[in-house]
């Protein structure tokens, strides 16, 4: 291949598939170094309720215990997709990768109707650095999950009309990275947000 009179080799399809890998883990820990700042603000935010209710008054361990056990379990099934996605059974994929998108799915409706309930009495975000704090980090959590289940969308639509291809395997991959990395950082959440806020 020649540009400007250059030749320019041509890299073998194994490195292309390692420089997205690394790519990926790239952005991975660029998404690990917002989420860390969002917690160290909540941490510096969390006692900031300017008189107005605390984690105790609002925060559900119920409902919490709900999201968490959807999104592990949602962990779970992806690798199990993973597994078939390994030994080439494109139904089984595909069945795996659907209940797992249901269980996102729940997530994110349970933390909406959370959001919503929690601006129906008066505790958005405008309430205090606490609520503005909160919604900013479980929101962008939120939205990570939201456009996980787009991704998961697409590469179903990709395993059905193109099959287990290389490429598309390197796809499934990053995304299992990606959902599996989403899963650590609501533990994350659950361990520095909600518990003490229950407890205090």
């Amino acid at each position: 291949m020649s540009i400007a009179g250059k030749d320019t080799a041509v890299l073998p399809e194994a490195d292309v598939y390692e420089q997205r890998a690394l790519g990926f883990w790239l952005y991975l820990m660029s998404d690990a170094i917002i989420f860390a700042l969002l917690f160290a603000t909540y941490l510096v935010m969390v006692g900031n309720t300017a008189g107005g209710p605390g984690g105790g008054d609002l925060f559900s361990l119920s409902h919490t215990f709900g999201e968490t056990l959807l999104l592990l379990t949602s962990s779970l099934t992806f690798g199990l997709a993973s597994v078939a996605l390994d030994s080439g059974n494109r139904r089984q994929l595909l069945g795996w990768l659907a209940v797992t998108f249901a269980l996102g799915l729940g997530f994110v409706a349970m933390e909406l109707r959370e959001f919503h309930g929690l601006i129906a009495l008066g505790a958005g975000p405008e309430r205090s650095g606490f609520l503005s704090a909160f919604f900013t980090l479980v929101g962008t959590h939120g939205l990570h999950v939201s456009a996980g289940l787009v991704f998961i969308l697409v590469m179903m639509a990709q395993v059905a009309v193109k099959g287990l291809s290389r490429p598309v395997a390197s796809r499934l991959e990053r995304l299992g990275l990606f959902w599996h990395f989403l899963d650590i950082v609501w533990i994350g959440i659950f361990s520095a947000v909600y518990l003490p806020g229950i407890l205090q």
